[in-house]
């Protein structure tokens, strides 16, 4: 498991008024309910008032989904998903095009994404990411306190917008 080195996952404390969404993918369910549920939590627990949810059907519509949001004044948006390898290339360029565009999306706009994206290679490897009951990680909670921490810091700087 890759989960070692990272940083604790704690409540981001000046993120009270941050405007903040949340947008998750439709694909498997299971694994997503728990991903949304520790985004939720981590922004509960963060204080964070302002919280909009979009869901879209798949991975490949975050990005597109993300620009629009970010072009619409949020201070911050955690990216939900998760992509499990098949038997084609499939995987690779879901993978890939969801990671540049994320990134892109971001970078131009200035707008802080927790990256919950989960990349398995099964569903069992999801569900122990997804902070369900049992699960190791709960990636949910971690990519929203990664968007939270990234959009305080930024505070002191102007904005692109």
């Amino acid at each position: 498991m890759s989960g070692s080195g990272a940083p604790d996952a704690e409540p981001v404390r000046g993120a009270a008024r941050l405007r903040v969404a949340v947008v998750a993918s439709r694909w498997h369910a299971e694994v997503m309910d728990g991903l949304v549920a520790g985004a939720r939590r981590a922004l509960e627990d963060s204080e964070v008032d302002t919280v909009t949810e979009l869901r879209v059907d798949g991975c490949f519509e975050l990005s597109v989904a993300a620009s629009r949001l970010a072009a619409g004044g949020f201070d911050a948006i955690v990216a939900l998903g998760v992509v499990i390898r098949g038997a084609t290339p499939h995987f690779d360029y879901v993978c890939d095009a969801v990671a540049g565009g994320l990134t892109r999306v971001s970078v131009d706009t200035g707008v802080p994404i927790g990256f919950g994206v989960l990349t398995c290679e099964d569903e069992a490897q999801a569900r122990d990411r997804a902070g369900l009951p049992g699960s190791a990680e709960d990636k949910g909670y971690q990519a929203a306190v990664a968007a939270l921490s990234a959009a305080v810091s930024l505070l002191s700087f102007p904005h692109p917008r």
